[in-house]
């Protein structure tokens, strides 16, 4: 046994003091790795859909209503199904409205109370005793575990009336059925992994982002628009920009003012102050009829949009400047104008601008901030620093997070692995040499970690906050995968073709099963069951493109969450869900409304398929986290050997 062994085994003494402690964790672990495969549920691009995703995690995506019908298909109608699974996802709103027209509602109460009682039971049978426990709710928790317990039958019928007539009769019955879904609702999930794009779009990113901090088992694969959020968390001046670019621009920005305090006064008096005898309407927010702004409002979001585009340029400019390692020269247009006659000149062609008030930009020195412009960048970036929610989400994002992840034979990432137009991994370097591949997103994560808890103004951490922007925006980003942003282009230009943003070579070679099997392979995967899981690029149903690509060994689940995409999808959006059978594909149809779902009794799931199915049920051993156990029982194997053989001592 070497000195690092033996240091390991004596920090793992602390928890397992001695033979009898560390006998007992072994018998506990070996037990937990028999139980059955847990359900995970991936998801992509909700992008700020709170209302939907708030549902769909009640439900567990059709898992908590699947669960009722294995059960009890032969002894509850449809009806009876449909208002279950109802109880068990609005358990407080479903139960006041059965309250007004059930006339016996004490014999509602043991009905559903003696099915919710077997549903938890049923999903309580793959945890271990320890982990339920930590998953209980607080309120109700004695109760609970009594009645889930496993008891003889005669035993139990007693026990089991005379336990739920008493909470009947003390009028707790209503908190117990909340206590009860809330707890079927946590185990029907295992884990759950975002696959990408919280953030955007929808009108409530922030409340998402609290869900998924209360969950017990989330990761996060970033996209795009949660790693601009990122950076602006981390102080990235030009990601900062973008995140306010893309609020005004969809006239969304509850997400700014009221889910994270970041103040717009600011921006605002600017804006009215350099732009309110603008009249081109470029700038006019992206909002449909039933959101539309009244006509102050979106005077005001139009100017204030204004602003901010053209500060995002300026520091996008900056950026690259100071980065020629990005090589993104061909980005810097603002010094491509010409300001007297209102056009710009880009490959060989002369466009005219569609808006030539550009009163904030120096000719000379396009790039440079005024003075007043670096005064309002100084105060919204303190504002985002200082606000102490979206720091805590940022945080979650980067502790749960990563460009990538490997489980269960999935390989997870949001966008795209580059490659070459002959379909192989293109190197990248972004000076710090050649990389591609798999070694190309570890190098993005590693940076990611040194722009979060690196040294603030250090050269390594300026370069890794960048780094960051260049993941929004570069056209080597494995989250962006297109040759350009071309954000001035669609602002300021009619040429379709300039405003042409070219998808990296990896979406042409993602149809092909040889590509994904060498994706695969690079990332230590292969077999017939092993599948690649992408968002980024929704699919469209409407026009006949199937989710499932490669024969089987790529799924994209971006289908539409957002409802920004549906008109685009036709549907909204895919969940796939892995259990222990195997995996399935689940089509959700568009979420209206919280009240709708309650009083018509909504799932969310309107289509499943079955991609695949496990010869045998897995069991925890067979999984990731069976990995991670049976070392864990090794290294108690090796502390029980040197307890035995003295080489630490024990403690009682």
């Amino acid at each position: 046994m070497d000195n690092y062994q033996l240091k390991y085994l004596r920090l793992l003494s602390k928890h397992y003091p001695n033979r009898v402690e560390t006998a007992k964790e072994i018998v506990m672990l070996s037990s937990i790795m028999n139980l059955t495969k847990g359900s995970e549920i991936f998801l992509s691009d909700v992008h700020g859909e709170f209302e939907a995703f708030q549902h769909l995690m009640r439900n567990g995506s059709g898992i908590i209503k699947q669960k009722i019908k294995e059960l009890y298909s032969d002894q509850l109608t449809e009806q009876e199904v449909n208002l279950l699974s109802s109880v068990i996802y609005y358990p407080n709103e479903k139960i006041d409205l059965i309250k007004q027209h059930h006339e016996d509602i004490a014999s509602f109460y043991k009905w559903v109370l003696n099915y919710l009682i077997q549903i938890t039971r049923n999903f309580a049978s793959i945890y271990s005793s320890r982990k339920l426990r930590k998953l209980l709710p607080a309120g109700f928790s004695d109760i609970i575990l009594e009645l889930v317990a496993e008891r003889e039958v005669g035993e139990k019928n007693n026990y089991y009336n005379h336990l739920l007539s008493s909470i009947i009769k003390l009028d707790q019955a209503d908190k117990l059925i909340e206590e009860v879904s809330r707890f079927i609702q946590i185990l029907s999930v295992h884990k759950v992994h975002i696959i990408g794009d919280v953030y955007d779009r929808g009108p409530g990113a922030e409340i998402i982002m609290d869900e998924l901090q209360r969950l017990h088992a989330v990761d996060f694969q970033w996209g795009n628009h949660d790693i601009v959020w990122m950076g602006a968390a981390c102080g990235s001046e030009a990601c900062m920009a973008n995140v306010l670019r893309l609020s005004l621009r969809y006239g969304n920005t509850d997400t700014l003012e009221k889910g994270y305090g970041i103040h717009l006064m600011p921006l605002a008096s600017f804006a009215i102050e350099h732009y309110k005898t603008d009249k081109s309407i470029v700038f006019d927010p992206k909002v449909s009829p039933d959101d539309m702004l009244n006509a102050s409002e979106q005077w005001l979001n139009r100017l204030m949009h204004k602003a901010i585009s053209i500060i995002q340029f300026k520091l996008e400019g900056q950026l690259i400047g100071r980065r020629p390692e990005f090589q993104l020269n061909d980005r810097l247009l603002l010094d491509k104008i010409n300001y007297k006659k209102g056009s710009i000149s880009l490959h060989n062609k002369e466009h005219q601008l569609r808006d030539t008030f550009l009163p904030t930009i120096d000719p000379n020195h396009p790039y440079e901030l005024s003075k007043e412009e670096q005064e309002l960048v100084k105060r919204l970036k303190t504002s985002f620093l200082k606000s102490k929610r979206l720091q805590q989400h940022a945080q979650l994002l980067f502790e749960k997070g990563s460009m990538y992840k490997v489980t269960n034979q999935n390989l997870l990432y949001h966008g795209c692995i580059p490659l070459t137009k002959e379909g192989q991994f293109k190197e990248v370097d972004l000076g710090k040499g050649k990389k591609s591949g798999k070694a190309l997103m570890d190098f993005f994560d590693q940076e990611m970690t040194v722009a979060r808890s690196g040294k603030p103004d250090t050269a390594a951490n300026q370069y890794a906050v960048d780094l960051i922007w260049y993941l929004w925006a570069g056209p080597l980003s494995p989250l962006f995968g297109k040759d350009k942003m071309a954000t001035f282009e669609r602002y300021f230009l009619d040429d379709t073709d300039e405003q042409r943003e070219v998808k990296d070579h990896y979406y042409t070679y993602r149809d092909k099963p040889e590509s994904c099997e060498m994706i695969l392979h690079e990332f230590g995967l292969s077999g017939e069951d092993t599948v690649i899981l992408n968002g980024h690029v929704p699919v469209s149903v409407k026009k006949g493109e199937s989710p499932v690509k490669a024969g089987g060994k790529l799924v994209v689940i971006d289908g539409g969450f957002a409802k920004a995409y549906q008109q685009q999808t036709g549907i909204a959006g895919y969940t796939l869900v892995h259990n222990a059978h195997g995996r399935q594909l689940i089509a959700q149809q568009a979420f209206e409304s919280r009240k709708k779902a309650i009083i018509e009794e909504l799932d969310i799931a309107y289509s499943e398929t079955i991609l695949n199915q496990s010869s045998h049920k897995q069991k925890v051993k067979d999984t990731e986290d069976g990995e991670d156990i049976n070392e864990m029982i090794n290294d108690l194997y090796d502390l029980l050997h040197a307890y035995s053989n003295g080489i630490i001592k024990e403690k009682f």
